[in-house]
């Protein structure tokens, strides 16, 4: 059974099945999400997805098994470590076919070569408690708790460069997270590949309004914490003149992306970050941007390869 660590109580949204099979995924149900043999079967919630989640899920696991297939190849890497900071109930349902699809944590563990470890990480208690039936595996550790705080003080420290370890790290949130310094940090050790999910739609409908001083400071604050400084508000706003004098425009979107995109290599040391990929809803509006950053020539020439078979396909 998966290695579990303590935290606190969580909450959970979504919809509740009691026969769940996991595509791709050979672990039983019952292993999985519990002992459904009993007489009293246990109710499942998992979040309903978006046709763009099941695009970045497919993107991932390509991307996935190509790096675990090289990585294995070469005899200098000692270990290679799969992570995930938002790791969710291990699946869903979708929301096109009303079908469970694995989540990233079982398409993770079905990969083969495999890698040395999986970590885990999910913020609510009942969720990660369900990951940790994620097959029997010793090397799956699951962490009940805060990723910006997990991952630098329990996960990031067992994949230092110097030691020849090696790991690809997923960062898929809901909302504008992880905090800066977990991105950054990634950066600077050199051995941690990341995806990383830039929430523009949270930002627009809570922080990049067209009038800025109307903004909560609370929601400005959560901005801050994600891009790393309050230099995004120059990245998100212009100044313009008419009339009655100067007054501040916004961006667009794409403006906002870029400026990150370049904080990913200059500030965060990221030596290849390609254009992120616009994840769409059904409306064509963007929920987010799929970043790829990369210390590695071929994870990124790989990234973009992904990126540009999907590219105009995500989410519509």
């Amino acid at each position: 059974m998966a290695q579990i660590k303590k935290s606190r109580q969580g909450s959970e949204m979504g919809v509740s099945s009691d026969q769940l099979e996991i595509p791709g995924f050979k672990t039983p149900c019952k292993i999985f999400f519990g002992d459904h043999t009993k007489r009293q079967p246990m109710k499942v919630h998992l979040d309903v997805v978006g046709h763009w989640t099941e695009i970045k899920l497919q993107i991932l696991q390509e991307y996935a098994v190509a790096y675990a297939q090289i990585l294995q190849n070469q005899n200098s890497i000692k270990h290679i470590a799969y992570i995930d900071g938002f790791a969710g109930a291990g699946a869903h349902i979708s929301k096109r076919s009303g079908e469970l699809i694995a989540g990233s944590p079982a398409r993770a563990l079905s990969i083969q070569p495999r890698f040395s470890h999986y970590h885990f990480v999910e913020m609510d208690a009942a969720r990660a408690k369900r990951l940790q039936g994620m097959g029997d595996e010793k090397n799956v550790t699951v962490y009940p708790g805060d990723c910006n705080e997990v991952l630098l003080k329990e996960v990031f420290p067992q994949c230092r460069y110097e030691d020849y370890r090696r790991a690809l790290c997923l960062l898929d949130p809901y909302e504008l997270n992880p905090n800066w310094e977990v991105v950054e940090t990634a950066g600077r050790m050199r051995s941690i590949e990341i995806f990383l999910n830039f929430m523009i739609m949270d930002a627009n409908m809570n922080v990049l309004w067209k009038n800025p001083d109307s903004v909560a400071p609370d929601q400005a604050q959560r901005m801050t914490k994600f891009w790393g400084d309050d230099s995004w508000h120059a990245a998100a706003y212009t100044t313009e003149q008419d009339l009655f004098g100067t007054f501040e425009q916004k961006a667009p979107n794409e403006s906002v992306v870029a400026a990150y995109r370049k904080r990913l290599k200059e500030v965060a040391g990221f030596k290849y970050v390609p254009e992120p990929l616009p994840m769409c809803n059904t409306r064509g509006a963007v929920v987010y941007y799929l970043f790829f950053a990369s210390q590695n020539p071929t994870g990124n020439k790989i990234a973009e390869h992904i990126f540009k078979k999907y590219r105009g396909h995500a989410g519509r």
